[in-house]
This record gives structure tokens, sequence and C-alpha cells, in this order.
């Protein structure tokens, strides 16, 4: 059965390429650098070395958003993604996969009761507006220096046309390797905790495990609806929004990657978190609004005539049109797979102000007056307990946070034959040795575990200006909460 819900991973996968594609190598095919039989082969062949030897997890930002907790679930929201994707892309305007994943998700947390977390949510749409505002600058920038190269050094024709033939190979191969490596979190991301996979051995010289595995078929998926139908959208990134030079497609391209990078590198986070820096958001870009944003600015510096607005007009409809068509057939779409075909679309994830919840709060700073009357009292899920508590108090959004997050309800046993089955190749010795301390003791909230383990020991404690190390932690316990849930 496991298997059977990964298709829709696949079908959003295959979905993704036949979109996607056309933000690496539609540049070249629509300018006529590169035939598009070479461009789908280059491409596919980057994408599946991406998502397999850098494949990322799922996106921090998106998982904040909403946390899909049932397999049936996954299923539905990735199914309703690739829909979307499908549609758009059927009608031939590029969409973002990171966008239907989102309006999906929310799609689910409407249908399961589960907050959407706003602040995630804000930098995601605040993204879809910087984009392409950044790459047109980026691209704007990059031209002019390509165009003050050329005249400098004074470059044959000839030379410059194989330059740049060689260049939009080059920058579209790092493109696609990006797009297997930071989207296939997207297409399989929420089947990771289900892998049907076995790890296997290559001949004992080294290990591809059933994630690694799992990100693998899911970039053949990406890689084959490159190959099959994603023709139709490179010509319109090609040539739907202006005609593109050879050049001007080096730099669109260039400048793409470029935004790419910045919104999702980790260590240039930490370089400017280090020099005392704003940090930029790692948040899921959209590779096709950047696409589409460096295409403008070369345009508008070429005066904007050439700029066919009334099919840019139609791809920003379709921007703001994928989320909520992804949104409604997520709803309905779990709808009838919860009721139709009997299937667990989510977990029910409970509510109570428990004493120790109650102190909790109060030992954060925050005062619990208004809301003692709620102590005891069991609530199915966030939206239900959200509604009682604005009744009582009108709360900032941080001190409802901190009250959510502490009342909700996880019953965990530590016990020997699950920590058995901890990795630790990612928790490591130490960590798993306080773990075995706790063997036999019961929470009832999350945050119960995450105060024990902090009190034995420094390892599960986090650190000061240690972002990356802190964001690591907290994945490793929520996998520790997953394994040690008692499930009713």
């Amino acid at each position: 059965m496991s298997i059977f819900f990964l298709s829709s991973g696949l079908f959003l996968g295959w979905s993704l390429g036949a979109n996607d594609a056309s933000n690496v190598f539609g540049t070249a095919v629509g300018s006529r650098m590169l035939k598009f039989r070479t461009a789908a082969i280059w491409c596919s062949i980057f994408i599946v070395l991406g998502a397999a030897v850098s494949g990322a997890g799922p996106s921090r930002t998106l998982g904040k958003l909403g946390s899909v907790n049932a397999i049936a679930g996954a299923f539905t929201v990735a199914l309703a993604a690739a829909i979307s994707v499908y549609l758009m892309t059927s009608a031939r305007y590029p969409v973002s996969t990171s966008q239907a994943i989102v309006g999906a998700i929310i799609g689910w947390n409407l249908f399961s009761g589960s907050l959407t977390n706003y602040d995630s949510l804000t930098k995601i749409v605040m993204s879809w507006v910087v984009c392409p505002i950044l790459a047109a600058g980026i691209a704007i920038i990059l031209y002019k220096l390509v165009a003050w190269f050329i005249m400098r050094f004074k470059i044959h024709m000839f030379t410059l046309d194989t330059l740049t033939r060689y260049g939009l190979i080059l920058v579209g191969a790092f493109g696609s390797y990006s797009l297997g490596a930071n989207n296939i979190a997207n297409v399989m991301g929420v089947f990771v905790s289900v892998s049907p996979f076995p790890d296997i051995s290559i001949y004992g010289l080294f290990t591809l495990t059933s994630v690694q595995l799992l990100y693998l078929i899911g970039a053949m998926a990406i890689a084959f609806g490159v190959l099959t139908y994603s023709k139709r959208v490179m010509m319109t990134i090609g040539r739907g929004i202006m005609d593109l030079s050879p050049i001007a497609a080096f730099v669109v391209v260039l400048a793409h990657s470029i935004v790419l990078f910045l919104f999702a590198s980790q260590r240039l986070e930490s370089w400017l978190i280090s020099w005392g820096l704003p940090p930029i958001p790692l948040v899921p870009v959209s590779s096709s609004q950047a696409i589409v944003g460096a295409i403008i600015g070369v345009g508008l510096l070429k005066g904007g005539r050439s700029i066919h607005w009334q099919m840019l007009g139609g791809i920003a409809s379709s921007w703001i049109i994928t989320p909520v068509i992804a949104a409604i057939i997520s709803f309905i779409s779990l709808f009838f797979m919860q009721n139709v075909f009997q299937q667990q679309t989510y977990r029910p994830v409970k509510y109570m102000l428990t004493p120790a919840a109650i102190e909790h709060i109060r030992e954060a700073g925050e005062s619990t007056k208004a809301i003692e009357e709620l102590q005891g009292k069991m609530f199915p899920n966030a939206i239900s307990f959200k509604k009682a508590l604005s009744k009582r108090i009108k709360l900032p959004h941080k001190t409802l946070e901190l009250i959510v997050t502490s009342a909700e309800i996880c019953k965990m046993k530590i016990t020997e034959d699950k920590i058995a089955q901890i990795n630790t190749g990612w928790i490591t010795l130490e960590q798993k040795d306080v773990l075995k301390k706790l063997i036999g003791r019961c929470f009832v909230h999350k945050w119960m575990l995450d105060e024990a383990l902090a009190k034995e020991s420094p390892h599960w404690r986090p650190k000061e200006n240690d972002r990356s190390y802190n964001n690591d932690l907290k994945n490793k316990l929520s996998y520790l909460y997953d394994l040690f849930q008692e499930m009713n």
C-alpha cells in the first residue's frame, strides 16, 4: 500500500520535470543555441545527480507551514499539487511546484483543523514578490558586465557563439543539479518517514540508504517529465515573454541560478550571521519566478518594447491561481479519501492545558490568568483550541504560538526497543546514551522530552548563534517525537 501511495509523488515529479525544466534550459532552447533533445538529456542527467547526491530534506519553512502526519494525507497533498501543476503546464504557463505544494498543504491544514503558521506563509509569499524583482536586478547588472567584457576584449563573433553555447550548457547543468537537489524534497519529502525501500549495499563499496533510493526514483520521475512533456513550456520561457538573444539567454539562466543560491545556501546564511549581518531567509524560492524576473530585467534594459506583456500577465495570474487551485483540490480530495475510501488522511492532534503546560507558560514569562479556566479541557484540534483562547483574550502571535505549542498532546514512552531502532549515523552515540537514561519515562508534551534531554546532557541543548546546529537539533527531536509516540 505504501508503494501505491508513492505514485502521487512520482506524478508530482513528472509534473515538475515537465514544467521546471524550462527554467534552466528554456532560454537556451528558445534562443536556438541548443536543440531540445540535447537540453532535455543534460537536464535529466543533472537533475538525477542533484537529487541522488545532494537531495535535501523538506524545507524547514514548508515544514512549519503544516506537518502532514499520515501517509494517505501525504499522497493526497502530493496528488493535489501535481494536478495543479499539470493543469497550469497544459495551459503553457510556467508555475512553481512550491506554489502548488504550499496551496495543497494549506488545504490539508484546513481539512485537518491544523493551524497554518502565518510567519512561514508570509516569508514564502514575500519571496514570491522579492524573487522576480531581485532576479531582474541581477540580470541587468550581469548583462551590462557581459556587454562590457565583450566590447573590452573584442571577442570574435564565432568565438563568442562557441563560448555562449558552452556557457549555456554549464549554467543549465548547474541549474538542473540545483533543481534536483532542492526540489526533490517537494516531490518525495512527505514520504521519507514511510519509505518502503531497504538500504542497498553496492558491492560493499558504498550504501544507498532508503531515503536516497526514494530521492533517486523521484528524480527519475522528474527526468521523465523533462523528456516527455517539457518542450512546450521551454518554448514559452524562451520566446513567449520576449525573444532572447544567446547572450541574453546566458545572463537570464545565470541570474536565475544566483537567486536560487542566495535563498538556499546555509553556508551563506552562517557567514552573514558570523559577521553580524542580517541573514537572507531560507525559503523555497520559485525558480519559475526567478527566470521570468530575469527575462523581464533584460527586457527592461532594452527598453521594454520586446516584452510580451499580455503573456506576462497570464503568467503572473497563474502564480496567484495555482496555490488557490491546489488548496481547493487538496481539501476536496482529502474529503473523498477520508470519507469514501476510508483512509486516514491525518492523525488527530489534541490540545489540553495541563497543570504542567500552565506552569511551562508561566516559566516563559507569560500570564496564565485569563486561560486558566480552560485547564483540563481537551480540544480536538488546534483551530478549536485557538478559538477558545481568542474568546477569552487577545494574544500576540508569539504568545499564542507558545500556548498552543505548550498544550499540544503527544504521549510518548521511552523504550529500549525503540532506542535500538535509532541510526547513530545521524543521532550521535553520546545523544543515544542520554536517551538510554530516560528508558521507562513517559511524557505528555513534546517540550517535556526536550527539557528532560537538555537537563541530562549538553548534547541535547541548543547553541547560541549556531542556527545550523539548532535546526539539526530540532529535526532530531521531531524524529524522536514520531519514534516514541504512543498510538491510541
